[in-house]
């Protein structure tokens, strides 16, 4: 960051005072964050790299994490989305720069990179998070066995890691699903268990551009059409939006509602509208990720960078 500016006015120089220039930067970048290059919060500009605006993840940092750990003066957090912030991830640990991202688990840069979500002793993120399913009113009537269907998915953050991975190595969505549902028969015969195939009836899912969501969904989706004869229609939205249309009833259903703290405020302002199945997933952990190399371990930590 900072000390790649260093190198570009350095290699004027002659040869011998260029190499030491480039290992001063280099080390500057790396585990060193006090070096002459600055505090970390100086070679970060006090910037934090985030997701989608109006995100529970972001809203939480914004909102809660940064006023609540008095970081708010200095630091921001900068919206994008969850590929540009895997983008900026991956561009910062093979030149092995620091860097701050607002990360969940599960999420395959885990398995990608070696990796720690800053401690949180104020737990402002909150605790151990669910993924429940929510459907439209009506829909236990009308499609009475994808319902049923609905209703016994479940899984972990292993099985939903894993899809991810294989998403990220190169696999089509729908290529990895099918992968995933061959190595997994156990689990998904657990799914369909008593389910009655659909017959070609259509279902809507609506979800958000999220590595876990877009896993979840398309095994959902996989599983409905391949094994139960459904025809699934996958809607991308944001995360407001998902919520409001199983709300409307203008789809059938969503996966990807992540409570008791993310989506609270969609929670709140939707209750009563949506019919709420429960955890499908347990394990979603909210936080500040850096790269295992820095020597920062507390969000506590910052407020003296």
């Amino acid at each position: 960051m900072n000390a790649e500016g260093s190198f570009l006015v350095l290699k004027k120089l002659s040869g011998v005072t260029l190499a030491m220039a480039v290992t001063i930067g280099l080390t500057a970048c790396g585990g060193s964050e006090t070096s002459g290059s600055g505090s970390l919060g100086e070679q970060l500009d006090y910037e934090i790299v985030g997701i989608d605006p109006g995100s529970g993840l972001m809203n939480a940092t914004q909102n809660n994490v940064l006023p609540g750990y008095g970081l708010d003066e200095k630091w921001k957090v900068i919206e994008g989305s969850d590929t540009a912030m895997t983008a900026e991830l991956t561009k910062a640990i093979k030149n092995e720069d620091p860097i701050i991202v607002t990360g969940w688990v599960p999420h395959w840069i885990f398995n990608e990179f070696d990796l720690k979500m800053l401690e949180d002793p104020k737990e402002l993120y909150g605790g151990e998070e669910y993924i429940h399913t929510l459907v439209r009113h009506g829909l236990q009537d009308d499609l009475p066995e994808a319902y049923k269907f609905l209703d016994q998915f479940e899984w972990g953050p292993e099985e939903m890691q894993d899809v991810m991975v294989k998403i990220q190595s190169g696999k089509s969505e729908q290529e990895a699903a099918e992968e995933w549902v061959a190595e997994n028969a156990d689990l998904v015969n657990s799914w369909t268990e008593g389910v009655k195939p659909g017959n070609g009836e259509e279902i809507s899912m609506t979800y958000a551009a999220w590595a876990d969501s877009i896993a979840s969904n398309n095994v959902v989706k996989y599983v409905l059409e391949k094994e139960l004869e459904y025809s699934v229609n996958l809607i991308q939205v944001e995360p407001g939006a998902m919520w409001a249309g199983v709300s409307d009833g203008s789809v059938d259903a969503m996966i990807g509602a992540a409570l008791p703290t993310t989506h609270a405020a969609y929670y709140e302002k939707f209750e009563g509208d949506f019919v709420d199945l429960g955890p499908n997933f347990t394990g979603l952990k909210n936080g500040l990720v850096v790269p295992a190399y820095m020597d920062i371990d507390s969000i506590e930590d910052l407020q003296d960078l």
